[in-house]
C-alpha cells in the first residue's frame, strides 16, 4: 500500500459555462480615510520617537529608556496592524447561480474533540447533527468525528446520535428548522413551538438520549461498567475499551451510518457518519490537534476522499444549512478556484451577555482582521468554520489512487486504520510540507501561513446571516487561559527561521506579511501595556514626570496619539455592527489580556525555548455551573479562582488606585498626562475593585489572591521609589 494518497478522480474545478458570476468583490468605502489616518498617525509616531530620543540624550534614566522600548514595540505593532486597514474588501455570493446538484463535489466534515469532561459528548453530537442537516446531497456528504481522547462514552454518544438522526434530519427538513443543533434548538423558545406535537415527541426522544449519555458519564466514562441495552455487536465493540486508555490505544474507526444503506424514517438516504480515533502510544509524538487532523485526513482519503473538507470545532454548530453552497460559489468559480486553498467563515458566538464583558466576540480577530487580509490574498485559517480544498493539503507529487467506497468495509477499514497508526508519519513529510503543519500550538495560523507562502489563496465569506455559531469562554479565567495558549502558539509561528516578518513578506506580499506578523507577535503587546500600567503610576507617586507637561506643545502630540487611536478603534468597532458598551468591554479585555495572557504566554514561550518545563496544552473548558452562568448573564465578572492572572490584575488595579489618590492629594500641574493615564487605568479596573472590596458571592476575589496582590503592590512601590530616586 502506498504511504500517502492525495487526489481523487473528483476534483474541484470551476464551471466555465457559467453565464453570471458566482461572487463579487468591492473595496471598503472607508479605505481612503484609513490610509489618510495611517499617514498622519505615522508622522505623529515619528515625532514621539524623536522627542523620546532627544529626552534620553539629556539626563538618561532607566524609566525613560524603558518607556522608549515600550513605545518602539507599540509603534511596531501599530505599523503591522495598519495593513489590515490598507485594503479591506467585502464579498457577496450568489448560490442560486450554482450548477445542478449533480455537479457539486463531495464534502467531508471534520469535527474534533479531545476530552469528554471538558467537551460534553452530547454537545459534540449536536455539532455533527447540525452538519448532517446541510442542504447537500446525502450521498456526497460524510461527517467524521475525531475523538482524540479515545473515550468510549463519545462513541456511545454517537451511536445514540445516529439513531436520533433518523428522526431529527427529516424533522428539520419538513419544518424548515434553521438551527440544526438539537441541543440549541430544544433549549430555545422556538424548540417548543416549531413542529407542533412532533417537536414534543422529538424533544422527549432527545432528552432520553441525553440522559443515557449522562448516566454513562456519571459512572466514570466507561460504557462496559454501566447496565445498558446494547446489541451484541455494540457489546463487542465496547469490550475492547477495557484495556485502553486515552494515551494508549490502537486506531479505532466505526462507521455508524452509510449513505448507501441507511435511511431516515421518511425513507431518504442519510449522510455517512464515521467515528474515528487515531492510534496513540507512549513515546510517539502526537502533535495535538494538527496530528489528529492529519490522521483523519489520511483515513478519510481512503474512506470517502471528498475534494472539499469542512473543519468545525466541536462547540460550534451550523445555523445556515446553505453555507456549503456559499463556499461552492468560490470553489466552482472558474477564475478563483485555480489556487484557492480555503474559504473562511467568521466565528460568531451565542449566549454573550449584553456588554460581552469578556470580549468573547473577538471582533478584531474573527471579523475585522479577515476583511483586511482578504484584500492581500485572503484571511488566515481560523481552525473552524473553514471549507478547505483537499488538494491544498497534499503535495502534488503524491497524487495516487482515489478514495474507496464504503461498500468494501473489511479492506477499506484495514487500510484506513493503517493510515491512522502512530508511526505512519515516520520518515515522511507529514506536518512539514503535507497536511496541517506541526511546530505550533496554533496549528491553524501556522497551516494558513504556509499555504499562502506556497502560493495558495483564501477567501473570507461573511454572509448577513451567521453560518455558524459557537460558545465563547464565559469565565474570566478560561478566557485568559485560552488567550495565553494562543500566544505561545503564535510566537512559535513568528520566532522561527521562516518568520512571518521576513519569509512571509518575501513569499507573499508586504501587506500579508505584516498582517501575519501582527498575529504572530500578538503577545508583544504585554511590553507597552505593562509599562503603561506601571511606570506612569510610579512616576506620579514619586513626582517624577515621564511625559511633557500640559503647557508643552509636545503634550498635544501624546494626547493626539492616545485619543486618535482609541477613537478610530471605537468607530471601527461600531462600523462592524458593534455597540459602544461592547467596545468598552473589548478594550478593557485587551488590557487584561496584555497584562496576563500575553505576559504569561511570553514567559512560557521563553521557558519552552530554554527547555524549561512548563504547563502543557489544555483544552478550553466548555462546562459551567449554574451560578457561574447566572453571574455571566448578569454581567458580573467571575474572579472566584485562585489564579496568578488575578494576582497581576489586582496588583495593577491597586497600584493605579494608589497613584490616582496620591495624584489627587498632591496635584502637580506638570503631571497631567500621568494623572490621565492613571485615571484611565482606575476606570478599567472597576470590576477588580468590586471583586476585592464590595462583593460577597462566590465570584469575589479570593482572600489569598488579595493578600498576594497587596504584598506585590508594596514591592512594586518600593522598587519604584528606588528607580525614581536613585
Amino acid at each position: 500500500m502506498e504511504r500517502q494518497r492525495s487526489s481523487s478522480r473528483e476534483t474541484l474545478t470551476g464551471s466555465p459555462h457559467l453565464k453570471a458570476p458566482l461572487n463579487t468583490l468591492h473595496v471598503d468605502r472607508c479605505t481612503f480615510v484609513h490610509r489618510l489616518h495611517a499617514l498622519l498617525y505615522a508622522g505623529a509616531i515619528l515625532g514621539l520617537v524623536y522627542h523620546r530620543l532627544t529626552s534620553i540624550l539629556a539626563p538618561f534614566t532607566f524609566a525613560e529608556g524603558w518607556m522608549l522600548l515600550a513605545e518602539l514595540v507599540l509603534a511596531f505593532m501599530w505599523g503591522c496592524s495598519r495593513a489590515f486597514k490598507w485594503r479591506p474588501v467585502h464579498r457577496r455570493e450568489f448560490p442560486d447561480r450554482l450548477p445542478e446538484r449533480d455537479a457539486w463535489p463531495k464534502l467531508d466534515v471534520f469535527v474534533c474533540t479531545a476530552d469528554p469532561r471538558k467537551e460534553p459528548p452530547v454537545g459534540v453530537v449536536s455539532t455533527a447533527l447540525s452538519a448532517m442537516a446541510f442542504e447537500y446531497p446525502a450521498d456526497k456528504l460524510s461527517v467524521y468525528v475525531s475523538d482524540d481522547g479515545g473515550a468510549d462514552v463519545t462513541l456511545f454518544a454517537f451511536m445514540e446520535g445516529a439513531r436520533f438522526a433518523r428522526h431529527w434530519l427529516p424533522f428539520c427538513r419538513e419544518n424548515g428548522v434553521q438551527v440544526k443543533s438539537p441541543e440549541v434548538f430544544f433549549a430555545s423558545s422556538s424548540g417548543c413551538s416549531a413542529g407542533g406535537g412532533d417537536a414534543d415527541k422529538l424533544k422527549v426522544m432527545y432528552q432520553n438520549m441525553v440522559q443515557r449519555v449522562e448516566n454513562v458519564m456519571e459512572k466514570g466514562i466507561n460504557v462496559h461498567s454501566v447496565e445498558l441495552d446494547l446489541s451484541e455487536e455494540q457489546q463487542q465493540i465496547f469490550k475492547r475499551w477495557k484495556e485502553y486508555s486515552g494515551n494508549n490505544h490502537p486506531s479505532i474507526i466505526q462507521v455508524l451510518l452509510k449513505s448507501s444503506e441507511d435511511n431516515d424514517i421518511t425513507g431518504q438516504a442519510m449522510p455517512n457518519l464515521i467515528y474515528f480515533s487515531r492510534e496513540k502510544r507512549p513515546g510517539f509524538p502526537h502533535h495535538f490537534k494538527a496530528g489528529s487532523l492529519n490522521s483523519l485526513l489520511r483515513a478519510s482519503s481512503i474512506l470517502t476522499n471528498a475534494p472539499l473538507i469542512l473543519t468545525i470545532d466541536c462547540d460550534m454548530f451550523s445555523t445556515d444549512p446553505t453555507s456549503p453552497q456559499r463556499a461552492l460559489c468560490y470553489f466552482l468559480d472558474p477564475i478563483a478556484s485555480n489556487k484557492l486553498a480555503y474559504v473562511q467563515f467568521p466565528q460568531r458566538f451565542q449566549g454573550l451577555n449584553k456588554s460581552d464583558i469578556y470580549g468573547g466576540e473577538l471582533k478584531h480577530l474573527y471579523k475585522m482582521n479577515p476583511y483586511g487580509m482578504d484584500g492581500f490574498g485572503g484571511p488566515n485559517y481560523l481552525g473552524s468554520n473553514t471549507f478547505l480544498a483537499r488538494r491544498a493539503l497534499f503535495d502534488s507529487s503524491l497524487e495516487g489512487e482515489s478514495g474507496r467506497d464504503l461498500l468494501e468495509p473489511e479492506k477499506v477499514l484495514e487500510m484506513a486504520t493503517e493510515a491512522a497508526a502512530c508511526n505512519y508519519e515516520t520518515g515522511t513529510e507529514w506536518g512539514k510540507t503535507i497536511g496541517f503543519r506541526y511546530g505550533s500550538l496554533s496549528e491553524d495560523l501556522h497551516t494558513g501561513f504556509w499555504l499562502q507562502c506556497e502560493g495558495w489563496t483564501s477567501v473570507f465569506c461573511d454572509p448577513p446571516q451567521a453560518a455558524f455559531l459557537g460558545d465563547a469562554p464565559k469565565t474570566l479565567h478560561d478566557a485568559l487561559s485560552q488567550c495565553k495558549r494562543w500566544t505561545v502558539g503564535q510566537y512559535e509561528v513568528g520566532f522561527t527561521r521562516y518568520s512571518t516578518l521576513t519569509f512571509g513578506v518575501r513569499k507573499t506580499s508586504l501587506g500579508l506579511g505584516l498582517t501575519y506578523s501582527h498575529l504572530a507577535f500578538w503577545g508583544l503587546w504585554c511590553i507597552p501595556i505593562t509599562t503603561y500600567a506601571l511606570l506612569p503610576q510610579l512616576a506620579l507617586v514619586n513626582s517624577r514626570p515621564l511625559f511633557p507637561k500640559s503647557s508643552d506643545p509636545w503634550f498635544y502630540l501624546y494626547a493626539y496619539l492616545f485619543v486618535a487611536a482609541y477613537t478610530q478603534d471605537m468607530l471601527d468597532f461600531i462600523y462592524h455592527k458593534g455597540t459602544l458598551r461592547c467596545w468598552w468591554s473589548d478594550q478593557r479585555m485587551w488590557l487584561m489580556r496584555s497584562l496576563t495572557s500575553f505576559t504569561f504566554g511570553s514567559i512560557q514561550f521563553v521557558c519552552k525555548q530554554l527547555n524549561i518545563s512548563t504547563q502543557s496544552f489544555n483544552v478550553t473548558n466548555k462546562v459551567m455551573d449554574d451560578e457561574q452562568l447566572k453571574r455571566y448573564d448578569e454581567g458580573t465578572f467571575d474572579f472566584g479562582v485562585d489564579s496568578p492572572f488575578f494576582v497581576i490584575l489586582s496588583t495593577a488595579a491597586l497600584l493605579n488606585l494608589c497613584a490616582f489618590l496620591v495624584g489627587i492629594f498632591k496635584y502637580n500641574i506638570n503631571m497631567v498626562a500621568e494623572m490621565l493615564l492613571t485615571g484611565y487605568g482606575v476606570a478599567n479596573s472597576w470590576p477588580v475593585y468590586e471583586a476585592m472590596f464590595l462583593r460577597s458571592d462566590n465570584g469575589k476575589m479570593p482572600d489569598r489572591v488579595k493578600l498576594r496582590a497587596f504584598f506585590l503592590t508594596g514591592i512594586v512601590l518600593a522598587g519604584g521609589f528606588l528607580v525614581f530616586n536613585a
